[in-house]
């Protein structure tokens, strides 16, 4: 944008608020809550995030919509992502979907947490250290 008073040139910055998601599809949106358990090294270097969906949405609609390429953790800070995911069965019927997420150093886990702060409130999540 220009200002033509003054001769000066003037910028706005426009910061988009992204509502923390989940997804299996990218653009599908997971509608259900995951169990989600942390473990971290005992010097902080790396971490792990278990998330455990119970009858996830995704079954609902991944017929229509496409084949499940992996977990997608979208915010407003871009997109985290792993593909190791993996569906439970019972009784021959998908029943839940199980994926880790691998923090290699502090960086990646600091970016994570920001992710599952966001995440809570969003979800109004609560935390419970065992």
């Amino acid at each position: 944008m220009s200002d033509v008073s003054g001769g000066k040139t003037s910028r706005s910055v426009v910061t988009m608020q992204v509502k923390p998601v989940l997804q299996f599809i990218r653009g599908v949106d997971e509608r259900s809550v995951p169990e989600i358990r942390l473990t971290r090294s005992p010097d902080g270097t790396n971490g792990k995030a278990i998330f455990v969906f119970d009858q996830p949405s995704v079954f609902d609609s991944s017929r229509e919509l496409g084949d499940i390429t992996g977990l997608y953790m979208l915010d407003e800070e871009g997109v985290l992502s792993t593909v190791d995911v993996s569906a439970k069965f019972l009784n021959g019927k998908p029943s839940k979907i199980e994926s880790q997420y691998i923090m290699r150093n502090t960086t990646e886990w600091d970016r994570f947490m920001r992710f599952m702060e966001r995440y809570a409130k969003e979800n109004q999540l609560g935390f419970v250290k065992s």
